[in-house]
């Protein structure tokens, strides 16, 4: 938790932000990526030697120009938190946007895959070093109105599995973070009393990342992880006409 060097996507608001300012006060070094100048101008500002580099995640010569800055510029780089997503509301019944739906996966599930294999070899020459992936308990209970950006965190949670696994004998170590709906702008910040708050979802997450679990996981997650089986349908199934009952706003 102290003495990293610590590389977060999208993490100019939101539960980027939070990490990143979190791990700051520990003393650690953290570099934050986004798309916007002024946004990471700004997080910066506000913690003073925190850094910053501009990324599109969706852009594979951006990655690469990020990671060799990285490895340039702080070459004690050892944990990356593949935090960047999206969570565009979309209609699994009816015509798909074409261009949405590949933005959505190209950002949330090749974003995270090329980021890390871009800074993967410098990650093991390090005497320890962690992935951190963020999905999302919509992985495990997927929410039927963004049924794309569900199936990218499913996919992600998959690839954190096998990714974890190939890294066994490293000193690399794969850990995941699933959140629940929290309290931001990712789909519409409204204080909506069913979204957890922003600031003990960091408190909690931080907790837990100060253990041993490979999962870090809050309280209000844990039911949902453990997606009864082959018995999922019921479940999937109420927890959407929960929603269509009581709406999300967007």
């Amino acid at each position: 938790m102290t003495g990293n060097t610590i590389f977060i996507t999208g993490a100019t608001s939101g539960i980027g932000r939070g990490l990143a300012e979190a791990f700051h006060k520990l003393g650690n070094q953290v570099v934050i990526a986004g798309r916007r100048r002024a946004l990471l101008d700004e997080v910066t500002a506000a913690n003073p030697g925190m850094a910053a580099v501009e990324l599109n995640i969706d852009d594979p010569a951006s990655i690469a120009a990020a990671a060799q800055h990285l490895i340039t510029e702080f070459p004690a780089l050892n944990v990356l938190i593949n935090n960047a997503g999206i969570m565009p509301f979309d209609n699994a019944s009816a015509e798909m946007d074409d261009a949405q739906a590949q933005r959505v996966i190209t950002t949330n599930l090749l974003g995270p895959i090329r980021m890390t294999s871009a800074l993967i070899e410098r990650l093991k020459q390090q005497p320890q070093a962690t992935v951190i992936n963020n999905t999302s308990v919509l992985a495990f209970v997927p929410l039927a109105t963004t049924a794309v950006y569900s199936a990218t965190k499913a996919a992600l949670h998959s690839y954190t599995l096998s990714q974890r696994f190939m890294l066994r004998d490293t000193g690399v170590r794969v850990r995941e973070i699933a959140p629940p709906w929290v309290n931001t702008d990712l789909i519409k910040k409204g204080d909506d009393p069913r979204a957890m708050p922003l600031d003990a979802f960091i408190e909690q997450t931080m907790a837990v990342l100060a253990t041993d679990a490979d999962e870090a996981l809050v309280e209000g997650v844990k039911a949902m992880r453990d997606n009864p089986g082959s018995g999922e349908h019921a479940l999937v199934n109420g927890f959407n006409q929960a929603l269509v009952d009581n709406p999300i706003p967007h």
